[in-house]
């Protein structure tokens, strides 16, 4: 492989100036952050797929069997048991197109795989977005507080932090899921935790999974408060509470969003995970994991009890991924993509019809 010459790298470190004074022109042309924001992110092709996937996803799941106590418009829900048909076999095909009685199929006993699939994909994206919400409020408030005022406030909070880091998460969700999914009778806490396990184990996480935000946001909030402009608002007069959510947050915002859809992936990979070793979700209520639990044995006689609860965790998580790396580009101008070749090419290529251009004037 050549390395590239002198010449080369002064062309590409042009080409790279050229780049930046492209970027900037958005700010020039007269964009506010938020439609530059806005107009980066709709620019980015596995974003908006990924948007498109997640929104399809979730709209399924939470119309077909209903939520929230108003019914849905699919006529089985996860515990109706029905005469089989066509021996399980899902009845929907591509061609000819066709949807069937059981779409996805019917377990042994006569459920509806669909309706089972839609349940649990609405048990993986609450536990997600509850994950998702109160992970990244508490990072944010413990990682801006310490990395703002530092002292004594810096020193309380990562402590805290470090603490918390060191407890076996894992070991934690498995208790609280235990915990959540009991059926006896006793308090109206544990009635409560009875009937809604999935929320008391989305808000367990939450309360846990905020660490690693929580340094991410610190070492932003400590880069920001030295920046000219921080000065100025203290010299002007800005209070603590005015310099945090008007200057130094809103250009820490997108190491959070980012982070906290990193977050909310993991979310769903550890709620299947704790469901498929039948510490999370149980029966009779159901989720992804655990349908993947149940349905491994059948993996060789009746594998579309596998395949669909499978492909709905990998879908969810790649458009959660997709849409945060989306995101990363969006907010941040230096993840833009650059290609020193082509750039290279371009601008040998200019340099070369640029005498050309000047001949023709002259004559």
């Amino acid at each position: 492989m050549t390395q590239p010459t002198q010449e080369e790298e002064l062309l590409a470190q042009q080409a790279l100036a050229e780049a930046a004074v492209t970027e900037s022109s958005e700010i020039i042309s007269g964009l506010s952050q938020g439609q530059i924001v806005r107009k980066r992110f709709f620019g980015h092709t596995g974003a908006l797929i990924g948007l498109a996937v997640f929104a399809l996803i979730f709209l399924l799941a939470f119309t077909s069997v209903g939520a929230f106590g108003i019914p849905g418009w699919w006529k089985y829900n996860h515990v109706d048991v029905s005469p089989l048909v066509n021996d399980g076999v899902p009845t929907s095909s591509f061609w000819p197109l066709a949807w069937g009685e059981h779409p996805f199929g019917q377990d042994r006993i006569g459920r509806d795989l669909f309706a089972m699939t839609m349940r649990g994909a609405q048990q993986s994206i609450t536990v997600m977005v509850l994950i998702g919400a109160i992970a990244g409020a508490v990072g944010a408030i413990v990682g801006g507080l310490a990395g703002y005022f530092r002292g004594w406030v810096e020193a309380i909070l990562m402590r805290l932090t470090d603490v918390i880091i060191i407890i076996p998460l894992l070991l934690l969700a498995a208790v609280v899921g235990q915990i959540a999914n009991r059926r006896d009778q006793g308090s109206w806490l544990t009635g409560f935790a009875a009937n809604n396990g999935v929320v008391i184990l989305g808000v367990f996480l939450g309360f846990v999974s905020w660490v690693g935000l929580a340094r991410l946001v610190r070492g932003e909030f400590l880069t920001l408060r030295e920046r000219e402009f921080v000065d100025a608002a203290r010299i002007s007069g800005a209070s603590n509470a005015r310099i945090i959510f008007k200057h130094i947050l809103p250009n820490a915002v997108g190491v959070l969003i980012v982070n906290v859809t990193l977050t909310m992936s993991a979310a769903i990979l550890l709620e299947t995970a704790l469901s498929y070793l039948g510490l999370g979700v149980k029966a009779p209520d159901t989720s992804l994991g655990l349908l993947v639990a149940q349905n491994q044995e059948a993996f060789a006689t009746r594998p579309w009890l596998f395949w669909f609860p499978g492909l709905f965790i990998i879908l969810i998580c790649l458009s959660i991924n997709f849409i945060g790396d989306g995101l990363r580009d969006a907010f941040d101008p230096r993840q833009k993509k650059f290609k020193a070749k082509t750039a290279v090419e371009t601008t040998r290529h200019s340099s070369a019809t640029a005498p050309v251009a000047e001949a023709s004037k002259g004559s």
